[in-house]
């Protein structure tokens, strides 16, 4: 196999963006286990007077990712953030204005391999949301095992994450005022394991928690569609059935989350590495859907608004397919 080698004449912000982006692959996959291998270590060697303080301080806010976190501008409006949004780039497309009287679950798709359009339209300061949703906070929600690594977790919250438990929407959602939006990849995990090139498969059908959640507080619904999500990586061929695609199931039912065995480029080089290719992401937000607030809603009513959530989706990837270079023919699986 022949090696393309990056130029060496690249402008420094170029190098600059890779950077970004590689740190912040590197700190999904090595940063918790850094970090909890940094606790063992203090434990060890009995520096009592640093783990002490930090595990009474991990006792009392054990509960923070689940009531809206805690947030940090500063962390937000690091550089490298700005860096990070301008690899790809990352755009973010408003299709109508939002109400800020309510609140709102915007339901993200596709999951991709390491939700790079969630993170940076939604975690960071450099995105164009606060310009085309002003008035408005979004907290994205991620798998609660991420807010259980110790020292990880505080870097985490500080972008603006928080727990995907269902105490943790309910916090978000009945907020008084309106203006709070739960930003939700409805496909998970188990949605990740198809995130291939070219690959528009989405696990939503017996996702309907959200939908309860939205009935259950009035809040609005809105599908939002991230063009680019599954152009980022390739993954080793795993489809249904193989021994690959068992295995990870069966991990990631154990586990919690799923380990998609991915690559793309690298730092130096264009042929094989964790430093994701070089492709737009385009993270087009919907048209609301009006819900009334059903304190106790019916199995039929979650159904119907399932349904009419899908529909709206589908609409939402068939409207601005062509515009990011999908061909006509080409349309959303839900599984």
């Amino acid at each position: 196999m022949k090696v393309e080698f990056a130029p060496l004449n690249i402008p420094l912000a170029r190098r600059l963006q890779t950077a970004a982006v590689f740190q912040w692959v590197l700190s999904f996959l090595l940063l918790a286990e850094v970090c909890i291998g940094i606790l063992v270590l203090l434990i060890l060697y009995n520096y009592w007077f640093l783990y002490i303080p930090y595990l009474t301080w991990l006792y009392f806010d054990w509960r923070t990712p689940e009531e809206g976190g805690r947030r940090s501008e500063w962390v937000r409006s690091w550089t490298v953030w700005k860096y990070f949004k301008d690899y790809f780039p990352i755009h973010l497309i408003k299709t109508t204005d939002l109400d800020p009287s309510h609140n709102y679950i915007f339901g993200f798709h596709p999951h991709g391999v390491l939700v790079a359009g969630a993170f940076g339209n939604f975690c960071t300061n450099y995105s164009a949301f606060k310009e085309l949703f002003p008035g408005f906070t979004a907290y994205l929600h991620v798998l609660p095992i991420w807010f259980r690594c110790p020292l990880f977790r505080e870097y985490l919250m500080s972008s603006g994450p928080v727990s995907v438990s269902k105490k943790s929407l309910c916090h978000v959602l009945s907020k008084e005022g309106g203006g709070h939006i739960s930003v939700i990849v409805l496909g998970g995990a188990e949605e990740s394991l198809d995130a291939h090139p070219g690959k528009f498969t989405l696990f939503i059908r017996q996702r309907k928690g959200f939908v309860k959640m939205a009935l259950t507080h009035g809040a609005y619904l809105v599908p939002v569609f991230s063009f680019g999500e599954n152009e980022l990586f390739k993954q080793v061929s795993n489809p249904e059935g193989s021994l690959l695609r068992t295995v990870q199931d069966k991990l990631q039912k154990i586990m919690g989350f799923a380990l998609p065995l991915f690559h793309a480029r690298g730092i130096f080089q264009y042929n094989f590495g964790l430093v994701p290719y070089r492709k737009p992401i385009h993270t087009v937000v919907g048209h609301p859907i009006p819900v009334k607030q059903t304190p106790h809603p019916t199995s039929e009513q979650i159904e119907e608004l399932h349904q009419t959530y899908m529909e709206e989706l589908r609409k939402l990837f068939d409207e601005h397919k062509g515009k990011y270079g999908i061909p006509e023919h080409e349309t959303v699986v839900f599984r």
